[in-house]
């Protein structure tokens, strides 16, 4: 088979390493790629949000399967004009990626389907929201959350009511996340332990991956602001056999359910993040594509072919399908440009690269690379993902930590607690 990959972090660099391995594959594209795709895949100079580009790169390449990994293109269309041209793709259509292109969408939907989540309020102005903040119905601290597409950083928590004005001002005058922040979501702050559920759907049926917790904040501690992801172990350490059928009976199946009687099947990844709370798990948010850092180390434990599990949803096939896993845990720690989430410069040389994926049971996945003239240099704020998988989390935490510092560049920092776990889960 012919397949391209869409996106450039190290989500697609880990399912890139993945569906290399497949006995399936003839030939493997990524578009655009990053330095480290383009040692197992041909990188194709296409930005993903080129929905007409992409099509006809397939088209003109007689691509078999392609996979998207980032949510923009999802949210642009881009299966709605691959299917259009009998080209197979994996993930959901325009009209169902809404469930994360907009948080007032995914709110309503939820309301009106009773699945549990945070109370909220709407605001389709700033002079709005400050009146549903001066009503003093919700306690603080409190979130604000742009309705739109934020790279993971449009929910912001709020201590106090000045605080709250000021971030309105933020994403609603300033247009900090641009059309994103037309509106916002007033909402509950809910207390707990927060955890990422992901599941595979097509439309009628649905399969989970192996589950895992991811790290937000930018942080030790979970301080600082959120970002797309710090790090991520699997399995988590907060979810049994018990929670997870709660969570697949009262949350996931609903939303696979309720989607299709509104006449949006559900085909792709559906990624639910929960919070654990005193009154059970209730929902952050949906994602409706791999998560990021998360991926990485559930392919380190996939042992089965996922060019057949991807292609068993795009036919509708999932009911055939069952996934084996690795027993083993694994993880994901990143290493991030300084000033991440903010600002943050680029094209700082990295060292140590090639010694440290050198390392027995080391794996590296770049995100925000580049290599020109033979040397690696950062081009994002997530840099790289240093992985591994081993018998128990801390064996698998020590081998990424003890790895960690072969690497270097300008700026360089990373959260030393990855996979720490707190005494009281709720």
């Amino acid at each position: 088979m012919r397949i391209l990959v869409i996106g450039s972090g190290g989500r697609e660099h880990a399912l890139v390493w993945k569906i290399s391995q497949s006995p399936r594959l003839n030939k493997l594209f990524c578009a655009p790629g990053n330095a480290g795709t383009m040692g197992i895949a041909k990188n194709v100079e296409i930005g993903d949000s080129d929905i007409k580009g992409l099509a006809d790169f397939a088209t003109q390449e007689k691509i078999d399967l392609t996979v998207v990994g980032p949510e923009l293109p999802l949210t642009l269309g881009i299966v709605d004009e691959f299917e259009e041209r009998g080209l197979e793709i994996f993930g959901p259509r325009k009209s169902t990626a809404e469930l994360e292109g907009s948080k007032v969408f995914a709110k309503q939907f939820m309301e009106r389907n009773k699945i549990p989540t945070a109370m909220s309020r709407i605001a389709e102005s700033p002079e709005e929201a400050k009146e549903i903040l001066n009503t003093g119905e919700f306690l603080y601290p409190l979130v604000i959350k742009a309705d739109g597409l934020a790279a993971g950083k449009g929910a912001i928590i709020c201590e106090d009511l000045d605080k709250a004005k000021e971030v309105v001002n933020l994403i609603m005058v300033k247009k900090k996340f641009g059309k994103a922040g037309r509106k916002v979501l007033v909402e509950e702050f809910l207390r707990g332990e927060e955890m990422s559920f992901i599941v595979l759907s097509d439309g009628n049926n649905v399969v989970p991956l192996v589950t895992t917790m991811d790290h937000k904040a930018a942080f030790e501690g979970d301080k600082g602001p959120n970002t797309g992801g710090m790090g991520a172990i699997s399995p988590s350490p907060y979810i049994d056999d018990e929670l997870f059928s709660e969570i697949t009976e009262s949350i996931v199946l609903p939303t696979v359910t309720r989607m299709f009687e509104e006449g949006r099947k559900y085909k792709g990844v559906l990624y639910v993040g929960l919070m654990l709370t005193e009154e059970g798990p209730k929902v952050l948010e949906y994602n409706c594509r791999f998560g990021d850092p998360e991926t990485q180390p559930q392919m380190l434990r996939m042992e089965s072919d996922l060019v057949d599990v991807l292609l068993s949803i795009v036919r509708e096939e999932v009911s055939e399908q069952e996934i084996k896993w690795s027993p083993k845990a694994s993880a994901c720690v990143i290493l991030a440009s300084g000033g991440y989430p903010l600002e943050h410069e680029k094209g700082k040389r990295i060292e140590g690269l090639e010694e440290t994926s050198k390392i027995p049971g080391i794996t590296l996945f770049h995100a925000g690379t580049k290599y020109q003239e033979e040397t690696y240099y950062t081009n994002g704020g997530r840099v790289l993902g240093v992985c591994a998988s081993e018998e128990s989390l801390s064996e698998t935490l020590d081998r990424i930590y003890n790895a960690i510092p072969g690497i270097s560049f300008d700026g360089m920092f990373y959260r030393r607690d990855i996979g720490s776990v707190k005494e009281d889960k709720r």
